[in-house]
């Protein structure tokens, strides 16, 4: 008994140091990658700012770290964070590894909000929030929501019929917002293709408020169903023998999800893949138990964004190029392959990691 017993206790404290040195790596990155950009900040000048020992050679520098670099640095994560928690929500609720926001559709209808935002207009902001946000949340819900509706409308649906229907309800999202940029003039246009590329270079202290607050509160409602989530992966039957409310969890997924959705796409475009990485990558270091899985991922989808938008600030300076185009060249040779590994890998209910 006392071997069954210590695996467990042993595996939990080795995630628990994953997590805290992963932790302690993104603090590191963070850090470092306020000196990056077109404007290149030596790291001792980053560590004097943080430490407040300003003096007169250093004010045009901790001008642009405290003005632009630090709330852009602070969105990357968060915005990483979200999609990538939600992406681990998106894949329990269809019980499908293959499932993120930008390929269930989620993104692609916080898109067509933006657009249908851009197109009405309105110039009204309160602590952030403002009609893009909240238009962004809506199509990104009301997309979820028919996704789900379509792929579940007949009994015994697969995971596979789900991923299809956010399939095509994601491309006729896409026609949508494509069909909004041809009725409309050039620079509602250039608007709206800026948020379909994903950029952070909007990012600023007046937009900053409604990232963190939706984004947390999604982040933090789906690991408040950490263990409901851990039922609900057991399948239908188990699940509700275990006095699991299956149409209440699913609806609170996918309101959860889309809200953290909805918080990344308003502020910095289509960011698309990162939440199918980072769960994948957090389920080999942790294992599938969502208290774990849930922060891992978010720290991996966090550092994800980070890299790629040092890495979009620095490739082509002083141009800076979308971070969306950036996260789709690593990702879709990450979803090729995970297509290929798939029957495989996930053939087996009780694969480890599935």
């Amino acid at each position: 008994m006392k071997t069954t017993t210590a695996f467990p206790q042993a595996s939990r404290s080795r995630s628990g140091w994953l997590i805290a040195i992963s932790l302690l790596l993104l603090l590191a990155m963070a850090l470092i990658s306020l000196g990056v950009g077109p404007v290149s900040i030596p790291l001792e000048t980053v560590w004097q700012w943080v430490l407040q020992r300003e003096s007169q050679e250093s004010l045009s520098e901790f001008t642009i770290l405290s003005s632009l670099r630090l709330p852009r640095v602070v969105a990357s994560l968060w915005i990483g964070a979200a999609l990538a928690t939600a992406g681990v929500g998106f894949q329990c609720l269809f019980r499908n590894p293959l499932a993120d926001p930008y390929v269930i559709g989620a993104s692609s209808g916080a898109a067509l909000g933006v657009a249908t935002s851009v197109v009405v207009g309105g110039t009204w902001s309160v602590a952030g929030f403002n009609p893009t946000s909240m238009f962004a949340m809506m199509g990104a819900i009301a997309t979820v929501g028919l996704v789900f509706v379509i792929g579940s409308s007949r009994r015994g649906t697969s995971s596979l019929t789900l991923l299809l229907a956010g399939v095509a309800v994601s491309s006729l999202a896409n026609a949508l917002v494509s069909l909004l940029m041809f009725v409309h003039d050039g620079q509602k246009t250039m608007v709206i293709l800026n948020w379909l590329l994903g950029s952070l270079a909007s990012s600023n202290w007046q937009t900053l408020p409604a990232v963190l607050v939706l984004s947390t509160a999604g982040m933090f409602w789906l690991w408040m169903m950490a263990r409901q989530l851990d039922a609900y992966s057991l399948g239908d039957i188990a699940s509700q023998s275990l006095g699991l409310d299956l149409f209440r969890l699913r609806l609170s997924v996918v309101l959860a999800a889309s809200l953290a959705t909805a918080a990344a796409v308003s502020t910095a475009g289509v960011i698309g893949f990162v939440g199918l990485i980072a769960p994948q990558i957090a389920r080999l270091l942790v294992g599938t138990r969502h208290t774990l899985l849930i922060p891992m991922s978010a720290l991996l989808g966090a550092s994800i964004t980070l890299i790629a938008d040092a890495a979009a600030r620095t490739v082509v300076a002083p141009a800076e190029l979308p971070v969306g185009i950036l996260t789709a060249m690593l990702g879709c040779p990450f979803f090729l392959g995970l297509l290929l590994r798939r029957p495989r890998t996930y053939s087996r209910p009780g694969r480890r990691g599935g």
